[in-house]
């Protein structure tokens, strides 16, 4: 009873701030009903569609009334932050002439002020509101092919200018567009990379959301092949089943998928990619994740056979593996790819510059390259989308390294 209270007080104080810039505003009464009409659909919108959801899991309409709400409430909060700031310095001055007697003049220049950062405060709301619409409509689609280039000295010479694509979090369950999806698998193949490597969650909860698809992604090609990995989401856990059984069948069925599309999966396994007379390790975990995620993966067992001195590179899903058990393991992991933070799907990037989102406050890695001991981890942004339909700042991305012998020239 306490939980809800404080969360109904929360929205209340939201909308209170917020109904109070646009009265300032506006005075229009059919304009305060159009508010007030938008905003309980919205609401009760959310409730509708969240009821029930353990069995059913997550789907497209419960991801649309989740981002109708986000639409509507993150300009609320840059609202409430710009009023609530000009209510601490109202309130002082209401205090003190209530007790000196001091008269308030009537739309004098507190009035003023007031009509002014309500005028403000809408219009900076609407930069998160129109972005937010963007995101949903086009920004979930927006494919982006980030490129790198990594130099490691031990690298076998057969494999210098050796080319991978990394995919990752597809979350086929969350698609609404085939003909977005198949222009990104196009994208993936024109890459023409030695490899391509999957880091996992091919869907939200079960294996019939990839069966629309799985044509789509048996086009993915390389001549080296395809390697993937299971994801906290593949194994069903977000949802209600019916007995342990349709669980695991669930289970075996993603996996039998992964293999029709033409992926070797990996599950706690590794494979040698050779080359005249050289070799590479791809070595691949099921899902390992810090936070109270499943903890399937076992890095001994799927390195066993491969020898300290080999090139390795690792498929993990979670990121905070990397941080916890990779990089202090003494077979040296060269390079481990992962996905599942998807960049929060909303942030702030300038290429080679800035790079923000609330994710950072999470995880450690979150997007992109980073290097500890000697030791790369590629964290790749998604390219699907879960729970919220849109991205905003935080791109779907097509990870393409090459990986290049010697020292990086300065």
């Amino acid at each position: 009873m306490l939980r809800w209270i404080i969360v109904i007080l929360f929205f209340g104080i939201i909308e209170f701030y917020a109904f109070q810039a646009l009265r300032t505003v506006s005075k229009n009464t059919i304009v305060h009903w159009i508010y007030w009409l938008i905003t309980a659909l919205v609401f009760g919108n959310v409730i509708f569609q969240f009821y029930g959801i353990t069995r059913s899991g997550f789907g497209q309409s419960q991801g649309y009334a989740f981002a109708f709400m986000i639409a509507l409430f993150v300009p609320k909060m840059v609202i409430i932050v710009l009023m609530f700031g000009e209510d601490i310095i109202r309130v002082p001055q209401a205090i003190y002439r209530y007790f000196t007697k001091t008269p308030i003049e009537a739309g004098g220049y507190l009035s003023d002020r007031r009509a002014f950062l309500s005028k403000i405060a809408l219009g900076l709301a609407a930069i998160p509101f129109v972005s937010i619409l963007h995101g949903i409509y086009k920004g979930k689609y927006n494919f982006k092919v980030l490129k790198y280039t990594l130099h490691f000295e031990d690298l076998p010479k057969a494999f210098d200018g050796f080319q991978l694509t990394q995919i990752s979090d597809i979350h086929a369950g969350s698609f609404d567009n085939n003909e977005k999806v198949l222009y990104a698998i196009d994208l993936i193949n024109e890459q023409k990379s030695d490899v391509i490597l999957f880091t996992g969650d091919m869907v939200n909860n079960k294996a019939e959301e990839m069966a629309p698809y799985k044509t789509m992604f048996s086009t993915l090609s390389a001549k080296d092949g395809l390697y993937s990995v299971l994801g906290n989401h593949d194994y069903g856990d977000y949802v209600k089943w019916d007995s342990d059984e349709d669980k695991k069948a669930n289970l075996e069925s993603l996996v039998q998928l992964q293999k029709d599309i033409g992926f070797d999966i990996l599950l706690n396994e590794h494979r040698f990619i050779e080359k005249d007379g050289e070799r590479i390790a791809i070595v691949g975990v099921e899902n390992w994740g810090a936070g109270g995620f499943k903890k399937a993966g076992d890095l001994k067992k799927a390195s066993k056979g491969v020898d300290t001195n080999d090139f390795k590179i690792l498929l993990s899903h979670d990121p905070s593996h990397w941080e916890k058990e990779v990089i202090v393991d003494k077979k040296k992991y060269h390079l481990t790819l992962s996905g599942h933070t998807h960049g929060m799907q909303f942030g702030i990037e300038i290429p080679g510059w800035f790079k923000w989102s609330p994710v950072k406050w999470r995880y450690k890695y979150w997007a992109g390259i980073y290097k500890e001991m000697d030791q790369y981890i590629n964290v790749n942004r998604g390219f699907g989308y879960l729970a919220f339909p849109g991205r905003v700042g935080i791109w779907p991305e097509i990870s393409v390294i090459t990986l290049k012998r010697g020292a990086r020239e300065a």
